[in-house]
Formats: structure tokens, C-alpha cells, sequence
């Protein structure tokens, strides 16, 4: 189970997903079918079988998304100390044995993406880093080959609270 937390800019996302599917795509699938569906057969009939299929989805992910919304809380205003990581921290990594920085930004399980940097706060780099300031040392122990455990030493070099994330810009 993750942890109930959104950022205000998730929160707008997931309430505007769903507002899309239910205002626009839901009634252009219903259309679509109730055409299809006075075509006559609709055994063989393709257009309705599918249409059927993506109303189903849909549906799904409406009721998914009204429930996920009224459990989750809002993140709306950093935290007054800024110089420790929480919740929505934008945080730089040095790795020193690799000489490379890593820049990641700890946010809600419903809004991560990682090509962008964005790792859920339920995630083994973000559980390290949570609780601890700047130019503190943090040591992940990650499972490698055949048992052995892989030990990654990083430095945290940089800590910010992006504005956009607690405002719902996006």
C-alpha cells in the first residue's frame, strides 16, 4: 500500500483526468456504441465489441479515480524547514565512486515519473533520503547477483521545495 500523498500539481492532474473522462471521452464512447449498436447485429459487429471493451476501461478508471482522490492528502505548502528532506523535496545526489550527480524530486505513488526525476516517496532511494539535511551521507544497500548486496554511498549536495509542485501549476 502507498503512501495516501499528492502534491497539489498530481491533484490537479488526477482531477483533470478524470473530468476528461468523464465530461469528454465517456460520452464520445457511449455515442460511438449507440451507433454502432443501431447498425443491427452486434455479435459480429466490431465497432460496438470495442466501443463495449473502452466504455468498461473507462468506467474502471473513473471509479478507480474517484476513490484514489477522496483517500489521498494534499500537499500543499512546503515544509517550514526547507534545509531537510520530506515530502516533495526536489533533492541532488553526488555519487562520488561514480563521479555523477542525480537530481530526484520525492512525490506521491499516483504522480511519479522517472525519466523526469520523480521517484514515490515509498521508494528505497526516497525512504534513505527522508529525515536528512544537507551534506549528509546517505549508503543504499540494493540487492545484486547471485544474493550479494550492492552498497551505493551518495551525498546530498542540494535540497529545494519547487514551488509548482505545492501550487498545482502544471
Amino acid at each position: 500500500m502507498s503512501t495516501p500523498v499528492i502534491s497539489a500539481r498530481g491533484h490537479a492532474k488526477l482531477t483533470a483526468e478524470l473530468d476528461h473522462l468523464w465530461r469528454v471521452e465517456r460520452r464520445q464512447v457511449v455515442q460511438a456504441v449507440a451507433e454502432a449498436a443501431a447498425l443491427g447485429d452486434r455479435s459480429e459487429n466490431a465497432e460496438y465489441i470495442y466501443g463495449k471493451r473502452r466504455l468498461r476501461e473507462i468506467d474502471r478508471r473513473i471509479r478507480y479515480l474517484q476513490k484514489r482522490l477522496g483517500e489521498l492528502k494534499v500537499v500543499r505548502e512546503a515544509p517550514k524547514n526547507q534545509q531537510t528532506v520530506y515530502f516533495g523535496a526536489r533533492v541532488t545526489l553526488y555519487y562520488p565512486d561514480e563521479d555523477r550527480e542525480q537530481c530526484v524530486c520525492l512525490v506521491g505513488a499516483d504522480e511519479i515519473d522517472p525519466g523526469a526525476g520523480l521517484i514515490s516517496i515509498d521508494a528505497p532511494l526516497a525512504r534513505a533520503l527522508l529525515g536528512k539535511s544537507l551534506d549528509a551521507e546517505v549508503t543504499l544497500h540494493l540487492p545484486g547477483d547471485e544474493g550479494q548486496t550492492i552498497r551505493i554511498q551518495a551525498e546530498i549536495t542540494g535540497i529545494e521545495y519547487p514551488p509548482e509542485l505545492h501550487q498545482g501549476n502544471f
